[in-house]
């Protein structure tokens, strides 16, 4: 009796027992960590991507373990707008915050939140491991951008060690070593034979030195950026977070950070991502900063509540993706605007206002660029190449078109050849599609240019001492800064190379100050 029931019950209690266990809910994946470290005004100035004189290792070891993206760019070519894009997915000019330290900032339109908001309200916790938001709309107070704001670069404080246990984070980090100035590298310092200019720089060893010292200020950083990816090791974490390691937009340099050539909008791109994304892999697609946004939100499951501009990284539409857009307007109180379209193969820029130099006044770009001085000078002299001499012109050409392949250096404008016609009209196609049914781009105001506001000939030495004299006079944040040009005599660039000179030189343990070459602002009475 008891053989014959357990021969009936067992099978009965096994088929049970298999139901059970095929219908138990599977253990949910815990949700990946994000870590997003930013550098500064940084192209693909690395070991990895092979740029002669530089040694980076913790970078390119970061490279080895995930994917190192070539073709990455930003869609603006200075912190404010590009961080404006990166901070919410879309174009800058579509938020409205494409003029550099908008004075006037205002809420995100169209319902869109930042990305660190649509975080935390998925269940993340959020951190802000240094100082810098810097975008163009309100609220951007990094207290109420982040959760948690901690400054790693200053005190070692890890906002992630702050997350609780039950939840995911989403942590960015800027190392600002690599903005103007640079510190020189007394553990591997740089010699300047060892370096190589592009070809629109003078090759000189003032130049040489300067560049060759950028390089040395990135190594610094790169040991900054070993040492935080060892602190998330060594906390457990690494196999589980999304690591993204990019540039802010492209090198601050002459023809680099503010203009849309690849030098300042060229930027590092690597991803890390453990056992999703296979180590050492190279991507030739054509990507931009804001891609990161989709592709963070899709590896957690999240959904914008505005889809972005931004892409997958991973995904078929970046895969198939033929161009790129950025987009250049004021920079501080330089009035200016351009807008760009580039695909593996080509750029195009339209120049909005060709009547205006390159290098009108800014009073940045010429207290921090050493090379400014000494390529002024040259050119002014008649001693620089052509190819050289075409950015230190009065005025722009409407529209420069690049062939990429033959010149990746951006030097020879094939704009008016008839060879490149239907290469030209497709681009401005594509440009013009962009602007009106993408970024729904703005025109350019009189109040903008500025054109009759202004004496026709600077009356001082330089723009930058009228400037200073003339500030209750003129409302610069309105009408921008007046566009004369040259901006300095050629004695005032030599006297400006002079005290560049001791500085650019210096030895790597030196503790020289960076000279005054514009007129410092005055600081401001602290209330008491």
């Amino acid at each position: 009796m008891k053989k014959h029931f357990l021969a009936h019950i067992i099978p009965f209690l096994s088929v049970l027992f298999i139901g059970v266990s095929c219908t138990q809910p599977k253990k949910e994946q815990p949700k990946p960590n994000i870590l997003w470290i930013t550098i500064e005004d940084w192209c693909p100035d690395l070991s990895c991507y092979g740029t002669p004189g530089i040694q980076t290792p913790f970078v390119d070891e970061l490279a080895s373990q995930g994917m190192r993206f070539e073709n990455a760019f930003t869609t603006g070519a200075v912190c404010s707008a590009s961080r404006t894009a990166m901070m919410t997915g879309f174009h800058q000019n579509y938020v409205g915050g494409n003029q550099h330290r908008t004075h006037d900032k205002k809420p995100l339109p169209y319902g869109i939140k930042p990305i660190p908001k649509i975080f935390e309200e998925a269940g993340y916790y959020t951190s802000l491991m240094s100082w810098k938001t810097d975008c163009n709309f309100v609220p951007n107070k990094k207290e109420e951008l982040f959760m948690d704001c901690t400054d790693w670069t200053k005190d070692g404080k890890l906002g992630w060690r702050n997350c609780p246990k039950d939840k995911p984070f989403f942590a960015r980090v800027t190392f600002g070593g690599t903005h103007r100035s640079w510190n020189r590298d007394p553990q591997r310092p740089i010699d300047i034979k060892d370096v190589e200019l592009p070809p629109y720089y003078a090759d000189t060893d003032f130049n040489r030195r300067d560049w060759a010292n950028g390089l040395e200020q990135m190594q610094i950083v790169d040991r900054q950026v070993g040492e935080l990816l060892q602190k998330l090791e060594e906390d457990g974490l690494a196999d589980n977070t999304i690591v993204f390691f990019i540039g802010d937009h492209g090198r601050c340099h002459i023809r680099g950070k503010q203009f849309l050539y690849d030098g300042g909008i060229s930027i590092p791109m690597i991803m890390r991502w453990p056992n999703k994304v296979k180590g050492g892999q190279v991507s030739s697609d054509m990507v931009m900063a804001i891609d990161i946004c989709q592709t963070i939100l899709d590896a957690s499951g999240i959904e914008a509540p505005v889809p972005l501009h931004g892409k997958n990284l991973l995904g078929e539409e970046v895969k198939n993706r033929k161009y790129i857009f950025a987009a250049r307007d004021k920079m501080d109180e330089t009035h200016d605007a351009m807008r760009a379209i580039r695909s593996k193969d080509y750029k195009l820029i339209l120049n909005l206002m060709p009547e205006r130099p390159y290098l009108q006044y800014n009073n940045y770009k010429e207290g921090a660029y050493p090379m400014l001085a000494e390529m002024n000078i040259m050119y002014q002299k008649g001693e620089l190449t052509p190819a050289q001499a075409q950015f230190f012109a009065a005025k722009k050409p409407t529209i420069e078109l690049f062939d990429l392949n033959k010149d990746p250096h951006e030097i020879n404008n094939v704009a008016s050849d008839p060879a490149y016609a239907a290469i030209k009209a497709e681009l401005l196609n594509e440009l013009k599609n962009w602007r009106t049914n993408v970024i729904k781009d703005k025109e350019i105001t009189d109040e903008f240019l500025a054109n009759t506001v202004f004496p026709q000939k600077c009356p001082t030495p330089t723009v930058d001492e009228w400037v200073s004299k003339n500030k209750s006079n003129y409302d610069f944040n309105v009408v921008g800064w007046p566009a004369w040009y040259p901006t300095r005599t050629l004695q005032e660039w030599e006297i400006a190379r002079e005290k560049w000179e001791p500085y650019v030189f210096r030895d790597p343990n030196s503790d020289i100050e960076r000279p005054y070459i514009t007129i410092p602002k005055k600081k401001k009475k602290k209330k008491h």
